[in-house]
């Protein structure tokens, strides 16, 4: 299988909200790869649980190791840098994963709306501020992935906060990845991981098992993997409910509410139903 050529067996991987979901899934293919794999995560208890059944099946179990780390502390963050690079010389590849859902409305509870603005926007600024400038000081070629999400591009109306924080992980990667192309013999990508519906602990609520609609966290990394060997920035992933094609009818229209002088969030505005569904079908 082509890969991103960050991902090579010896090189060094940094996965943060590895203990489950996504970010854990991503930790089992990079050590599948023979990458040494750096799992950090908030919830010490489950990173060891997750760390241990990896180590079962990874080829280098000694090449695995857990980081207790919140991510919305730069000085945790940058412990994690002090740490992985003391240990290893190098990082090829950091994920950006860490996140947390369920800010609630505009309205909301304020201390609700900030733990997720801290998790999931400035824990990415973190990870950039903390180790982009030593990863591209390593003149290798390295990747930074960081998770979006469709929330942050279509602002469905429900979880304001969720959206505010995933439309800002989206403006901070596209602003990395203009940042590294205009340094000179930068070998270091940027890519936005936009998972569609996929299971995992934060999005399973009471569901014991996965909805039909959904996509497992493996199938969202092995689409992700794919679409980094191509060089792809926009990783948008469908799931088994909603194709490629009317994801991006829906971001088109999104996008159109600006152009057109629609009503805000228009998608949702009962005045606009089914021009919307007309142009979802076109």
């Amino acid at each position: 299988m082509t890969t991103h050529p960050a991902l090579a067996a010896d090189r060094v991987a940094v996965v943060t909200g590895a203990a489950s979901g996504i970010g854990l899934a991503a930790s089992v293919k990079f050590a599948a790869l023979g990458m040494k794999v750096c799992m950090a995560d908030a919830n010490g208890e489950a990173l060891e649980a997750a760390a241990a059944q990896l180590r079962e099946t990874a080829q280098r179990p000694d090449a695995v190791r857990t980081f207790a780390v919140d991510v919305s502390n730069p000085d945790s963050v940058r412990r994690l840098k002090e740490s992985v690079f003391e240990g290893f010389g190098e990082v090829a590849l950091l994920m950006n994963n860490a996140g947390t859902g369920g800010g609630g409305g505009l309205f909301g509870d304020p201390a609700r709306w900030r733990r997720i603005l801290d998790v999931n926007l400035l824990g990415v600024v973190n990870g950039i501020q903390t180790f982009a400038p030593d990863m591209i000081r390593q003149e290798t070629p390295s990747a930074i992935v960081n998770t979006g999400s469709k929330q942050g591009i279509t602002c469905p109306p429900g979880d304001t906060a969720y959206n505010v924080s995933k439309a800002g992980v989206k403006v901070v990667t596209e602003a990395l990845a203009h940042e590294l192309r205009n340094i000179d013999g930068c070998r270091v990508s940027a890519h936005l991981l936009i998972p569609g519906f996929t299971f995992t602990g934060m999005t399973a609520g009471s569901n014991v098992a996965k909805p039909a609609a959904a996509w497992t966290a493996e199938q969202v990394v092995d689409f992700m993997l794919a679409s980094m060997a191509k060089g792809d920035f926009y990783i948008l992933c469908p799931d088994n409910d909603v194709p490629r094609e009317l994801d991006e009818r829906r971001i088109l229209w999104a996008a159109g509410d600006i152009v057109e002088n629609r009503p805000p969030l228009s998608r949702w505005h009962p005045d606009y139903k089914d021009a919307f569904a007309k142009f979802a079908k076109a």
